[in-house]
């Protein structure tokens, strides 16, 4: 007796819980790494982020790859900033900035003016004082944290682009790629316990997509409002003034410039005028390591062992040294060789941060986010490929030939990584 072959035509059911997937694969290992993180961690946000994001990440594994980001996303991002908000636990950044905004109202700036303690110190620029707004008038409570404002500014420009590069599907929840973005740990982690470095990074994603798109005054009032935050914004915006030179010339540059100078005098001007000393305190010596108070990023990275191991300063001056060379070689690569489309501006932003956090005298691992997230970003299959044109977007990139002319270079497929998808 044979038996019955299946209806032709008819498509197989597939289980709730089926087989690992190549997400799903992917989400298990994500459960391994929170695991080893908050066993190996000391401080207690983040060991509590790894306990409730390794679970997350194990259910996420066993569900089918459409509803897999979404589950991820909400068990490992979203339900771990719910419980610390509201239980008050967060790094000492975020309660940095609420304090700042506070100080801001009272007296005008938002810098201590006779630190003596790292946690006295605040090394962002005035615009970061923004997101502690809330809490500074209206009290702490669990949504007035600023991680929340945080994540807001974050998604919004990602949704902004996603809609700007014509992408079907402009809510997070019909598309997967940007859920499995949010999912992924270092994102998560961030959203959940820190999220100081996030506005930026969506900020600089949609400035470079409009820069690549030719529109100079709203990347530049993005670039500005970022760069008005913190130092690590600046290489964005020469990037994209790069990238408006070879596709629009000299005058699109000129507006993006005047657009990002109009917002950080507006933001950080009457800040560092009120109380010089402070602000230069607070924003170039405490980052560098050059205050009273030793800066908390320490991460042995390759500057900071180089600043420690040489003695009497040496090593910080050839670390400095170094980050100097390095930000000529950017400068020299971006008039030389200009990218002309978001994907390879984003790629010469995340290698500048790169280079940037690997030679500073201080830095931490957790500024790898910026690359990381820039790099994904634009490689997860948010866009549609679209004719040549010389302001055109699409995942490749353009490289100008000699004579001035632009020659297309084919680009080149998307690969998986991890639980991104390209093309869906």
């Amino acid at each position: 007796m044979t038996a019955c072959p299946t209806a032709p035509g008819r498509p197989k059911r597939r289980a709730v819980f089926g087989p690992l997937h190549p997400p799903g694969r992917s989400y298990v290992l994500y459960a391994v790494l929170a695991a080893a993180f908050a066993l190996v961690t000391h401080l207690p946000t983040h060991r509590f982020w790894g306990a409730v994001a390794a679970v997350g990440y194990l259910l996420a594994s066993l569900l089918p790859a459409r509803r897999a980001p979404a589950v991820a996303s909400a068990a490992c991002a979203l339900l771990p900033l719910v419980v610390l908000a509201a239980t008050g636990g967060a790094q000492l950044e975020v309660r940095v900035v609420e304090e700042s905004a506070a100080r801001l109202l009272d007296s005008g700036t938002p810098y201590h003016g006779a630190p003596a303690h790292a946690p006295d110190y605040n090394p962002y620029l005035p615009g970061m004082a923004l997101f502690g707004l809330p809490a500074a008038v209206f009290g702490d409570g669990p949504f007035t944290d600023a991680r929340w404002w945080f994540a807001l500014c974050f998604a919004v420009p990602l949704l902004i682009a996603i809609r700007t590069a014509g992408t079907p599907g402009a809510g997070a929840v019909r598309h997967p790629n940007l859920l499995a973005l949010l999912a992924c740990p270092p994102v998560a982690m961030s959203l959940a316990v820190s999220g100081i470095d996030l506005p930026l990074i969506g900020l600089t994603c949609l400035g470079l997509l409009l820069a690549a798109r030719g529109r100079a005054g709203s990347a530049g009032l993005l670039l500005g409002l970022a760069s008005a935050m913190k130092w690590t914004a600046w290489p964005a915006l020469a990037v994209a003034c790069a990238v408006l030179g070879a596709v629009r010339g000299g005058r699109a540059v000129g507006r993006c410039a005047l657009a990002a100078a109009a917002v950080l005098t507006a933001l950080v001007a009457p800040v560092a005028l009120r109380d010089p000393a402070a602000f230069a305190q607070h924003v170039i010596a405490f980052p560098l390591g050059l205050a009273d108070a030793p800066t908390p990023a320490a991460s042995p990275l390759p500057g900071q062992l180089l600043a420690t191991a040489l003695p009497g300063g040496s090593g910080r001056v050839v670390a400095l040294a170094l980050l100097a060379a390095g930000a000529l070689l950017m400068a020299v690569s971006l008039f030389a060789r200009p990218p002309v489309t978001a994907p390879a501006a984003a790629n010469r932003v995340a290698l500048g941060l790169l280079l940037a956090l690997t030679l500073a005298p201080a830095s931490r691992f957790g500024y790898l986010l910026y690359p990381l997230v820039l790099f994904l970003f634009f490689r997860a299959g948010f866009f549609r490929p679209k004719p040549f044109r010389a302001d055109s977007f699409r995942a490749g990139f353009f490289r100008p030939a000699r004579g001035g002319r632009r020659t297309r270079r084919p680009a080149r497929p998307g690969t998986a990584i991890g639980p991104f998808r390209p093309g869906t």
